[in-house]
C-alpha cells in the first residue's frame, strides 16, 4: 500500500478491480450496471466494494457523460422556517424513493443569492431544478430558459411558469383571512411581519388581506414590518411595538404562525385576554400549534404535500410521462379560538 493510499485512506477503482481480479473497465461497468459482464463477475466486484469501502464519485461520472444525472437542485429561502423544512422533506423523500438526490441551496430571500446558486448548480449538470418563488432576476431567468432541464417553481403559484409550477394563490389566502376578520366584526386591524420583497408571497398575502379589510369597511391602521426573520421573538417584540403605537387595534394579523405565537406570548405576559381583549391570527397552520391551549386562527397549507407534488411533477417529466404544468394545492382557513367569531356591535 502506497504512502498516498495510507494518508488519504481513499479506495480507488483500480484497487477494487485488482482485488476482484478484473479490469478497471469491467469494474466500472459493474458499478454503472451497464451490462457486458457475468453474474459471477458482478458478485466479485461488489464483494470488494463492500470489503474495501469504495465510494464511487458519481459527480465525476455524470461529468464524463457515463450516466444520467441523479441530482435535483432544490432552492429554499432558509432552513430556520419550519414551513420550508416541511416542503423540503416532502421533496426529498419522494425523490429519494426513485434514486434521486436533492442538492440544497439557500437563497435567503434575495434574487442575487438565487442567481448565484443557479449559476453554480447548473455547472454540476443536474437532472432538474425545483425553485422556491416565481420571480427571478433577468440573468437567472435566461440561465433557466437555456438550461434544457425540467424546472418546477414552487410556493407562489405561477399560472405562466418557466416550465411547471405548484403552490397556492397567496393573495387569495390573505383575502380570505381579511374577509373572515371583517365578518367577525373587527374594523381596526394591525399587521406584524418582516421587510419582504415587493414580489414575494408574503406581500401578495398582505395585499389580499388589506383589500378584503378595506372592502369590508375596516382598515389596517398600522403595518409593522421588521428588519428581522419571521420568527417567534420578532413576533413578540413586534406586537409590543405595534400596540404601543396603536393601542386601539382590535385584532392583529401576522405574516406567519411563528410570529403569531410570539404575539400570543406577549399578550399573555401583559394580561391581555385573547380573543376577549384582542384577536390574533396567523398563517401557515404549523404543527406546533397543536400544543397551544387555544387553537390559533390561521390558514392551513399542506406544506409536505406541496413538496411531494413538486417532486412528482419533476419525476414525471424526467420519465417522459405526461406532467401537469400548473398545480394549485389549495388552502383552508382555520377559524380557531384566538379570534372572536361573535360580530361586534
Amino acid at each position: 500500500m502506497s504512502k498516498k493510499r495510507r494518508k488519504s485512506n481513499k479506495v480507488s477503482l483500480d484497487e477494487v478491480a485488482q482485488a476482484a481480479g478484473v479490469s478497471k473497465m469491467t469494474a466500472s461497468r459493474v458499478l454503472r450496471e451497464s451490462g457486458g459482464y457475468s453474474e459471477k463477475t458482478r458478485v466479485k466486484v461488489m464483494q470488494q466494494v463492500d470489503q474495501l469501502g469504495y465510494l464511487p464519485n458519481r459527480l465525476a461520472t455524470v461529468f464524463a457523460g457515463d450516466q444520467r444525472s441523479t441530482f435535483i437542485g432544490v432552492s429554499i429561502p432558509d432552513l430556520g422556517n419550519e414551513v420550508f423544512s416541511q416542503v423540503l422533506e416532502g421533496i426529498d423523500r419522494k425523490l429519494g424513493t426513485f434514486g434521486y438526490q436533492s442538492v440544497l441551496g439557500l437563497t435567503r430571500h434575495t434574487p442575487q443569492e438565487e442567481e448565484s446558486w443557479i449559476r453554480t448548480v447548473l455547472s454540476w449538470q443536474p437532472a432538474g431544478l425545483i425553485l422556491t418563488g416565481r420571480y427571478h432576476s433577468p440573468r437567472a431567468s435566461d440561465m433557466l430558459r437555456n438550461a434544457g432541464i425540467p424546472i418546477v417553481e414552487i410556493w407562489d403559484l405561477n399560472s405562466s411558469p418557466l416550465d411547471m409550477s405548484v403552490g397556492i394563490n397567496h393573495f387569495d389566502s390573505g383575502f380570505d383571512m381579511g374577509r373572515y376578520l371583517i365578518g367577525c366584526g373587527y374594523r381596526k386591524i394591525g399587521y406584524v411581519g418582516t421587510h419582504h420583497d415587493a414580489a414575494s408571497a408574503a406581500t401578495a398575502r398582505l395585499d389580499g388581506f388589506c383589500k378584503a379589510v378595506e372592502g369590508g369597511g375596516g382598515a389596517v391602521i398600522r403595518q409593522l414590518r421588521l428588519n428581522d426573520t419571521a420568527a417567534y421573538y420578532p413576533g413578540y417584540y413586534g406586537t409590543e411595538q405595534l400596540l404601543a403605537s396603536a393601542a386601539e387595534i382590535e385584532c392583529i394579523f401576522y405574516q406567519n404562525d411563528a410570529m403569531a405565537f410570539g404575539g400570543l406570548q406577549y399578550c399573555a405576559t401583559r394580561g391581555l385576554d385573547v380573543p376577549g381583549d384582542i384577536g390574533i391570527a396567523g398563517w401557515g397552520d404549523l404543527p406546533v400549534a397543536s400544543v397551544l391551549s387555544k387553537r390559533l386562527t390561521s390558514v392551513h397549507v399542506s406544506h409536505h404535500k406541496l413538496g411531494q407534488v413538486a417532486a412528482e411533477m419533476m419525476l414525471a417529466r424526467l420519465s417522459d410521462e405526461p406532467a401537469q404544468s400548473v398545480k394549485d394545492i389549495g388552502f383552508r382557513l382555520i377559524p380557531g379560538r384566538t379570534v372572536s367569531n361573535t360580530p361586534r356591535s
